[in-house]
């Protein structure tokens, strides 16, 4: 009977130990996820497209615009990350590097060290000092100083190695994940619960589909697209305390410079929390002046 009860202790013990080996443990929410609310305000009211563009000597995708461009004005940075040869993370929004460096190649043949050969150029091919970026290195700078990315992924690098690279840096509260349909936002979230989604929301359908996904609305930030919506959509995001995001890059952008830059404002009267544009400087003056 002894030796009985010592088996039963013995399984009990076995089973006890091998369940806390299989629990995950559970992430916090990042504090994104709570500043991001329509009903906050609390917020950059200015995200700016390719961590700056149309800037003299300073080109997109570069550490060195953001650091410029964030002494300057409040603002979130959208960047555009790629992987190279060698499996490292860069800063870069085309397949190839011929447009924005004075190099010439695919991202995905050339190693880091390659890459590192070579100078980024601004959009008026301007040769700069300044290098392709590790985009653990853009975290790295971003969290210390408190800055906010969204961080636009290639479609040549998987959603995991990225959100595997801002766990790793402990980023988790600078970073947003954008992703553009429903399958994304569902893959994003089921890797990572703990990080705000930049979701596509341009309309009442792709909203409901979102919704359809089981996706927490505290985890989305709404993207609506290039092109005004309608009010009633951004009342409608509004209402689930939903921050959205207009994107004015290209038209619209193109509209202010030759109509005024009070459209900005016109713009974000209509229900529109941030300004996704290649104007930051203008979108900041017109909007605070």
């Amino acid at each position: 009977m002894k030796h009985f009860f010592l088996a039963i202790l013995l399984v009990f013990f076995l089973g006890c130990k091998d369940s806390k080996t299989d629990v995950t443990p559970i992430k916090p929410s990042s504090k994104l996820v709570k500043i991001f609310k329509a009903s906050n305000k609390d917020f950059p009211i200015i995200s700016v497209h390719r961590g700056g563009k149309n800037l003299k000597n300073y080109p997109e995708n570069c550490l060195e615009t953001i650091k410029y461009v964030n002494d300057s004005i409040s603002a979130i940075y959208e960047v555009d990350v790629a992987q190279t040869k060698d499996g490292q993370l860069v800063l870069m929004h085309d397949n190839s590097i011929d447009r924005t460096t004075n190099g010439s190649g695919l991202v995905k043949d050339l190693t880091y060290s390659e890459l590192k050969k070579f100078n980024l150029v601004d959009d008026y091919d301007n040769t700069t000092s300044f290098k392709i970026p590790l985009f653990s290195d853009v975290l790295a700078w971003c969290k210390v100083n408190n800055v906010i990315l969204t961080v636009d992924i290639k479609r040549s690098v998987s959603q995991k190695a990225v959100i595997n690279a801002i766990r790793k840096a402990n980023a988790e509260d600078i970073s947003i994940v954008i992703t553009y349909d429903v399958n994304q936002a569902k893959t994003a979230f089921e890797l990572a619960p703990e990080l705000l989604l930049s979701v596509s929301a341009r309309n009442d359908k792709e909203f409901d589909r979102l919704l359809a996904a089981k996706i927490p609305t505290e985890n989305m930030l709404a993207f609506t697209g290039t092109r005004l919506s309608n009010a009633s959509l951004y009342k409608r995001l509004h209402a689930e305390d939903i921050v959205c995001i207009l994107g004015t890059l290209g038209n619209l952008d193109r509209q202010a410079k030759a109509r005024g830059n009070e459209l900005y404002s016109k713009w974000k009267n209509l229900g529109v929390d941030i300004l996704a544009t290649d104007r930051p400087f203008e979108v900041y003056n017109a909007i605070n002046n």
